[in-house]
């Protein structure tokens, strides 16, 4: 219903949807985001539950609305008076940003920035975007799936007794 209404409202915003196990799931354009957020806020959608991503680094690092890009910036809302849940994806190339929900959603402030420390994706507008879980000039992002087991760091890894060290088993 409620993708429906997009539709209706946003024509061409929705690339793609699905559902699983009553849970919508809708694939939009970056340039599309806020103006989907400010409809489905209005909708009943107003609690943002969480903000994640996805790394496909086979998928063709396209830029630009249209474009698959590497990553899916995945945000989770829940409309509480009916109960509904929806999942909006948004397609990001690598080095591509993405508009920050900050101003309207100050949850945001927190899983933007975990984003940006794990992925390296970068949210414009964002008042406070630093790494959060890792230091300051910590080599790369840990959730990336081309990011080395070991860290990349030999200092991370000296004298460790883990069963998995620098790519041979204990």
């Amino acid at each position: 219903m409620i993708i429906e209404h997009i539709d209706t409202q946003l024509p061409g915003a929705v690339t793609d949807r699905h559902a699983f196990r009553g849970d919508q799931t809708i694939v939009i354009g970056r340039d599309h985001l806020l103006a989907v957020v400010d409809l489905i806020h209005r909708e009943g959608f107003q609690l943002l539950v969480d903000i994640t991503a996805v790394d496909w680094p086979e998928r063709p690092n396209v830029q630009g609305a249209g474009g698959a890009g590497r990553f899916d910036v995945v945000y989770h809302w829940l409309n509480l008076a009916s109960q509904e849940r929806l999942r909006v994806k948004v397609p990001v190339a690598d080095g591509e940003s993405v508009p920050s929900l900050t101003a309207q959603f100050k949850t945001a402030n927190w899983f933007e920035r975990e984003i940006f420390d794990m992925f390296g994706i970068r949210f414009e507008g964002h008042p406070d975007l630093r790494r959060l879980l890792t230091w300051e000039d910590f080599p790369g992002h840990a959730l990336r799936k081309d990011f080395p087991l070991d860290g990349g760091d030999p200092f991370c890894m000296e004298g460790c007794t883990a069963p998995y060290n620098n790519g041979e088993r204990s």
